[in-house]
């Protein structure tokens, strides 16, 4: 059993932080003696096995995990880090926040440079190839969200559910052509998108996907999506994320297209300005502070447990039907 015993039981027992606890066993200095003594009473009750300085003082704890994102600006990354830091200051954490502009490159140099600061980092929408991901994975601890990589940790959302929601919602509404203003090239989520495609297609002959093209995932991407949509006979646009699907919006109502009345507009997210618009947003949404939120755990329990992989279910989603979609003119 005291195999078994992780510093978040300690600290449970102890009504301490997990960080707490990695102080005491790493800087018992600067702990209050009376914490000090719950802690240590809960480690000795407990039985657990890491608890001796001795054992952890190779690795002496920082306090601090990093995040790395593509694009703060994004409402989709500012959700996240709002659930990241929320939740690490819960655990005694402080959350060092890095923005890589969607340059993969920058994302491994601010990986490489939060390193020393940090006892873990969550990459979030990572577009580094998978061999950099491997470099960053040997040290320190990281976890991924909305990217897989065998033997790294992760948290993403299921993209083919995600797909099969929107266009099952347009289909059912008689759209048989839709239009998917993708992504940005190199987005992990993109492909996996684009693969749902593929299998919603393929289980459903009778329904057309048009790809537009890779979009840059903001607000100008769509308008650019929007004018190629207009270019075919889709019915409907799919977009990669809100922010191209605003777009969409904008483009089309300045060109005199009615929404829904002749073309259907999805998103994926439902960031707040999806309801906020007029018409209001069909979107599918994800609970963008929850994912944050569970990948802070999810690093904590890599952190303490040192331990390498441990399954993750994909963080489920709901479309959320709104004015922007009807069924299509005759």
């Amino acid at each position: 059993m005291a195999g078994s015993v992780t510093v978040r039981d300690v600290a449970k027992a102890a009504s301490v932080s997990a960080a707490t606890v990695s102080r005491v066993l790493t800087s018992p200095e600067i702990v209050a003696v009376g914490t000090k003594a719950r802690v240590m009473a809960a480690i000795e009750n407990l039985g657990y096995q890491g608890g001796s300085t001795a054992a952890v003082a190779t690795k002496t704890r920082t306090g601090n995990i990093g995040l790395v994102v593509p694009d703060l600006e994004n409402p989709y990354f500012a959700s996240v880090t709002k659930g990241v830091q929320a939740r690490a200051l819960a655990l005694g954490y402080f959350a060092l926040v890095a923005d890589s502009d969607e340059d993969p490159r920058s994302e491994l140099d601010l990986a490489r440079r939060l390193r020393p600061q940090v006892d873990g980092l969550i990459l979030c929408s990572a577009r580094m190839p998978d061999a950099d991901l491997l470099e960053c994975a040997q040290d320190p601890t990281i976890v991924l969200v909305n990217r897989r990589l065998e033997g790294v940790t992760s948290l993403f959302v299921d993209d083919t559910e995600i797909i099969r929601q929107a266009l099952g919602h347009l289909y059912a509404l008689g759209h048989r052509h839709v239009a998917y203003a993708g992504g940005p090239t190199g987005s992990w989520s993109d492909r996996q998108r684009r693969l749902g495609i593929e299998a919603v297609v393929a289980e459903c002959p009778a329904l057309t996907v048009t790809s537009l093209g890779a979009f840059a995932p903001v607000f100008d991407g769509g308008l650019s999506a929007a004018d190629q949509a207009l270019a075919t006979t889709a019915t409907a646009v799919l977009a990669y994320n809100d922010l191209i699907a605003l777009g969409v919006l904008a483009r089309l109502r300045s060109r005199g297209v009615d929404v829904p009345g002749q073309m259907s507009v999805v998103g994926i997210d439902d960031i707040n300005a999806a309801s906020l618009v007029s018409p209001a947003l069909t979107t599918v949404r994800a609970p963008l502070r929850r994912v944050g939120s569970v990948s802070v755990n999810l690093l904590m329990d890599c952190i303490e447990s040192g331990a390498s992989v441990r399954p993750v279910e994909p963080i489920q989603i709901q479309l959320v039907v709104r004015a922007s979609t009807g069924v299509p003119a005759p």
